[in-house]
């Protein structure tokens, strides 16, 4: 077996491991409304990333289909963004908040730059880490206060 699929393979593992342990059955629902939120945002900016030559997924599943990292853009960083979401600090300082945007955003930016540099799953092309860093910030954000929108209007 490729290290790179055994690569793909532990990312799965231990994403589902993760949602299992983190998302308690009375959070599913803006786990649920944060993930479906990030695969939307993902899908347009992950194609547009690819098309533009800025990143390449040489190693992927699903090769036929387009060439983003399904595990990455559908299944990984919503994954994530739903922990992120169910476990938002609503009532820290705006400080705790931005150091909770903080420690998500490197971590998975340590985690790419990681894989990056010791897989064929992922190879920047014009791209650095501190863009991804930028783009995982961002993403956090608009599914943020999606989940905020969201279920406001789902206590009217």
């Amino acid at each position: 077996m490729n290290i790179n699929y055994l690569v793909i393979a532990i990312e799965w593992i231990v994403i589902i491991a993760l949602l299992v342990k983190f998302i308690p059955k009375n959070k599913i629902k803006i786990a649920l409304i944060a993930f479906h939120c990030t695969q939307l945002i993902t899908w347009v900016l992950g194609l547009l990333i690819v098309q533009l030559k800025l990143i390449e997924y040489p190693i992927r599943l699903f090769t036929y289909a387009n060439k983003t990292s399904f595990t990455f853009e559908y299944f990984a960083f919503p994954s994530f963004c739903a922990i992120f979401n169910v476990y938002y600090p609503e009532k820290k300082s705006a400080f705790g908040q931005f150091m909770y945007y903080f420690y998500y955003c490197t971590t998975l930016t340590v985690i790419e730059v990681f894989v990056e540099k010791y897989t064929d799953t992922l190879k920047y092309i014009h791209w650095s880490w501190y863009i991804t860093w930028i783009t995982l910030l961002i993403t956090f954000y608009l599914t943020r206060k999606y989940c905020i929108w969201f279920f406001k209007q789902d206590d009217k």
